[in-house]
């Protein structure tokens, strides 16, 4: 392994000859690929595909056309393409009466350029499959006349031809087909008639709101006022704003037909969908109203997403095309959270950098909490998740290389303070984050040298974020950026890319640093230093058991929930003393209990050499035998040891 460690990066005939590797070489090897933060194996599939398709997190787009703000921004076809070929698998079409005869892509409610729907339709299936061979979720937002639909109807069938899915869902069936089993399909999501319908349907229309609290705010002005007043409208209260009952339409069956594991339905309540949805319909629920039940109903929202799919787009009023985080709706389960690809900046790099753990193919496996009947989340909770390990992540920022002035920025010198922010963004027990000190005047060769430990909570959700920003400027102080899900990290001394704020790589720029992740997969719990964070039972968080509704069953859990809160009991009181011996015995917080009594072995002589402690190891866990009076430090070491055994 050194041989051809050598042979790839010694850039001396000689060097790899003699088998030696100089400071240039090893250099080359820190820089190359090997020793990238980002770990390789996630460059391809390496996920179980073959679950139901309301398992996994589906990278959206919202309003795919539009390539700047919603209300005036310039609309293209563009807009899918470049999507696409970042993985986006769900992509969204609204359809609107075009001059002609021909239907047209557009935002009603906007003073955006209208698109040919054949042309967006070409585009996307010339593109569908080019980064991702997984199924690729189309919204239609119907708005047509049915003369128009008929149009509609054939484009669909001409264009997208045996790519489009047909096949209507087993009757009963409890799933969805899998990404697997739809591999190279286009899933057509819409509205549909039922077998008894007299052929009229509820409109959706996501920009009606806009264009109602636009006019409420606005009226008696113009169309131009529109931005300048954005910021007012969300002022006004929502109990004030008009709620009118969604518009009908008559929808062409064979357009409804062409929908058939992507139904669009309405949202009442949780208790009503759990009865009456079936898995194939799809509820959409605007930012507002998914976040509004986020914090009413947490732990219901998980469990309405652990059967069917869930789609949240952005507030109406979020006509400058920004972006929500994505992660306040992926800790609550939902699958497709519609991002403004167009728009970059911190919530696009959530998103992408997400995307990016299973070969960049659009699906990411959801955690196992929030797939599996039996167990219980929250995703408002604060602290340990009942079932997950947490994980303590160690980062060490050591230097820069590099580092570019800020873009566009008017630093008052020539070169660069940079300093670093390391953030953990996932459910609110896990989001933190920590800085540098600055570093005057270099760009070049920064050295920081400081490090961070952080608690991990829910590590299947949590992403790491390096962002390097400059204490010199006026005007933006942002240098780069890299963004990773921590199941993505690489252990050891690793070097980070720095990216743009649009997401290209810097040339050159990079950071330095160690990362080491202790407890990953299912070892004993980390914990925070310092005695103050120690956990009582009454703090506590306890496995929660739901009722399956089989009565025999149900009994028979119950009998179990003590048992269960016993064993969290006595687990957490063992890692609590295991914490404060470890602090006491001044060790690291990765340390082991043998590296404890190794460190306390050189405390425990006396002033002329003689022991003042006496290991006895006849039984299963060696004694500390005191031998005389002890310094109340060692007092403390004896009394917390003998409560790690007793634990």
């Amino acid at each position: 392994m050194s041989l051809q460690l050598i042979q790839a990066h010694e850039p001396s005939e000689e060097g790899r000859q003699q088998g030696h590797l100089s400071l240039d070489g090893f250099t080359s090897y820190l820089t190359s690929s090997e020793c990238h933060l980002f770990d390789r194996e996630h460059d391809t599939i390496c996920q179980d595909m073959s679950q139901p398709l309301s398992h996994y997190y589906i990278n959206s787009s919202h309003n795919t056309y539009l390539i700047e703000d919603q209300f005036r921004g310039p609309s293209d076809k563009s807009g899918y393409i470049r999507a696409l070929k970042m993985g986006c698998r769900c992509v969204e079409v609204d359809v609107w009466d075009g001059p002609d005869g021909e239907p047209v892509v557009c935002t009603g409610h906007s003073l955006s350029r209208p698109l040919a729907l054949h042309s967006v339709l070409e585009a996307i299936a010339k593109f569908a499959f080019v980064a991702s061979e997984y199924p690729l979720i189309l919204c239609v937002e119907n708005h047509c006349s049915l003369q128009q639909q008929k149009v509609l109807l054939q484009h669909l069938t001409r264009i997208l031809g045996d790519k489009l899915y047909r096949d209507l869902p087993a009757e009963g069936a409890l799933y969805l087909p899998s990404p697997e089993e739809l591999r190279h399909r286009i899933l057509l999501k819409g509205k549909k008639l039922g077998p008894d319908s007299d052929g009229e349907v509820s409109e959706e229309d996501e920009g009606a709101e806009m264009s109602q609290r636009i006019k409420v705010v606005n009226a008696g002005g113009t169309e131009k006022d529109v931005v300048q007043k954005s910021v007012s409208l969300t002022s006004v209260p929502q109990s004030n704003m008009p709620h009118p009952s969604p518009k009908r339409f008559q929808l062409l069956r064979e357009l409804s037909d062409l929908v058939t594991l992507c139904h669009s339905v309405g949202f009442k309540d949780f208790k009503t969908s759990s009865k009456a949805q079936k898995p194939w319909e799809l509820c959409s629920f605007h930012e507002s109203l998914a976040l509004r039940l986020a914090g009413d109903s947490p732990g219901d929202f998980v469990n309405h997403n652990k059967h069917f799919l869930s789609r949240v787009y952005p507030n109406p009023m979020r006509i400058d095309s920004s972006n929500m985080n994505p992660q306040d709706l992926w800790k609550c389960g939902c699958q497709i959270v519609s991002m403004n690809f167009q728009t970059a900046g911190l919530m696009m790099d959530l998103n992408t950098a997400w995307f990016r753990q299973n070969g960049s193919c659009g699906y990411v496996l959801r955690p196992a909490i929030m797939r599996q009947e039996v167990s219980y989340f929250s995703a408002d909770t604060k602290d340990t998740v009942p079932g997950v390990s947490p994980q303590l992540l160690h980062v060490k920022v050591i230097s820069g290389q590099n580092l570019p002035k800020p873009k566009g920025s008017g630093a008052k010198g020539d070169v660069v303070d940079p300093y670093v922010y390391v953030e953990i963004h996932g459910i609110p027990a896990d989001c933190s984050e920590r800085r540098t000190r600055t570093v005057r005047q270099n760009g070049d060769n920064p050295i920081f040298d400081e490090s961070f430990e952080f608690q991990i909570n829910l590590p299947e959700l949590a992403m790491v974020r390096f962002v390097v920003l400059d204490d010199d400027f006026i005007g933006d102080e942002f240098i780069g950026q890299y963004t990773i899900p921590l199941e993505c990290l690489q252990p050891g001394y690793r070097h980070v890319p720095l990216q743009s704020l649009t997401g290209e790589d810097l040339p050159h720029a990079k950071l330095f640093v160690h990362v080491a992740l202790t407890n990953r997969r299912g070892g004993g719990k980390p914990y925070k230093r310092g005695l103050s964070v120690r956990k009582t039972r009454k703090g506590r968080e306890y496995t929660a058991l739901r009722d399956l509704g089989v009565r025999t069953v149900d009994e028979v859990f119950k009998m179990a929930a003590p048992l269960l809160r016993e064993a969290a009991d006595l687990r957490g009181n063992m890692q609590n003393s295991v914490a404060v011996f470890r602090e006491l015995c001044g060790v690291s917080a990765v340390a082991n209990l043998m590296q404890c009594v190794l460190a306390l072995g050189s405390r425990v002589s006396g002033p002329e050499g003689t022991p003042l402690l006496l290991f006895d190891l006849r039984d299963g866990y060696p004694t500390l035998e005191p031998q005389g009076p002890l310094p109340d430090v060692l007092r403390r070491v004896v009394s917390t040891y003998d409560t790690v055994r007793k634990e």
